[in-house]
């Protein structure tokens, strides 16, 4: 008979703690998520607009809670609820999509970097 082989579980992606945590992210990565940098411009208008949770998410149609877990970037949103909170803070969703871009493209590490290793320079592109 054939001998059965047990392979070890990949260990790519740490498991997220039974009862939330926080966000899981692969090993070794450095790049901040959408979903948070998405909270944190949206926690930024609120506050501009001197609004309370409860306010804000009266007016977006969800609750409180769901707010502030998007707040914490502990959901990840469809188009239609960042559009409604959008709305509520008297933004535009192709705004807010922009303003986040931007603060993506400012946070994450260069697209290219140089490597010097022995005798000469190798430039590496993302």
């Amino acid at each position: 008979m054939a001998e059965t082989l047990a392979f070890p579980r990949p260990s790519k992606m740490p498991r997220r703690p039974q009862g939330g945590g926080e966000p899981v992210r692969p090993q070794g990565s450095v790049e901040p998520l959408w979903r948070e940098m998405l909270g944190e411009q949206l926690r930024r208008l609120r506050h501009e607009h001197e609004e309370t949770l409860g306010e804000t998410a009266s007016k977006a149609g969800v609750s409180p809670q769901y707010l502030s877990e998007v707040e914490r970037g502990l959901k990840e949103p469809s188009s239609e609820m960042i559009a409604a909170i959008a709305g509520a803070l008297e933004t535009t969703l192709i705004d807010l999509t922009s303003s986040v871009a931007d603060e993506l493209r400012g946070a994450s590490a260069p697209a290219s970097a140089a490597v010097s290793a022995g005798r000469g320079t190798f430039s590496l592109a993302a």
